[in-house]
């Protein structure tokens, strides 16, 4: 692998809400401004600014695109590639690429977390594709295989396969997937994006070394969760 490279750049919002952030707020001042010219009374007005302030600020922190870099060993490491708590850590059959049993690792984020995903480790995209499916609710067993997702598989400079599935939630509609097959990808870049609450799973070889416990919060690019085995 070459020379790691800080490719991103520093930005507050994450571009995928760009739409639905200007349009929400458009929406928000003209149900304002007509509230607030149809009624003597400024209950309406101040009520509907209350309530819908709220819920756009937590739009706004959905969509937080934090640039994080981590300060750790990348050599053989596995970090978190979202925000979000541990719900699954077990051994599964995974028989769509490796058809065999692999240690499944997997992240749900909930509305309230920055829904950027990273790469889970440094190493050259091999596949990516796309699902299309149902949408059951992410933390359900049968969301990995069953809901709609997108799969990026990456072999790290070690050659070890991992593969990192992007997985939409039953209010998630829409996945994006920036990495392409061929391209080298590194820990503190952004693999992709899922809109409103969703789960990322990630595929290890048996043996690795688990770091993170069930139930525990995580931070994308930043909680190691794995150390794979030489």
């Amino acid at each position: 692998m070459g020379k790691r490279i800080r490719k991103l750049k520093k930005q507050r919002l994450h571009s995928e809400g760009n739409d639905t952030l200007f349009y929400g707020m458009l929406i928000i001042i003209a149900v304002a401004v007509i509230l607030w010219r149809a009624f003597d009374t400024k209950v309406p007005f101040w009520t509907f600014v209350a309530v819908f302030g709220v819920i756009y600020a937590i739009v706004l922190n959905f969509f937080r695109c934090p640039i994080r870099y981590f300060d750790g060993d990348v050599e053989r490491t596995v970090v978190a590639p979202a925000d979000g708590r541990v719900v699954v850590i077990e051994e599964v059959e995974e028989n769509e690429y490796f058809h065999d049993k692999r240690l499944m690792i997997s992240i749900f984020m909930s509305l309230f977390n920055v829904h950027a995903n990273w790469f889970p480790v440094d190493g050259v995209v091999k596949t990516v594709h796309h699902q299309n499916g149902n949408y059951h609710k992410a933390w359900l067993p049968k969301a990995s295989e069953e809901n709609e997702h997108a799969d990026v598989m990456i072999e790290t400079p070690e050659g070890i396969s991992v593969l990192c599935r992007q997985i939409a939630g039953a209010v998630a509609r829409r996945i994006v997937t920036y990495a392409q097959p061929g391209e080298e990808c590194y820990i503190d870049e952004h693999m992709g994006f899922i809109k409103f609450g969703s789960r990322v799973d990630v595929f290890l070889p048996l043996g690795t070394e688990v770091c993170v416990k069930m139930g525990q919060s995580t931070t994308g690019d930043q909680t190691v969760i794995a150390r794979l085995k030489a």
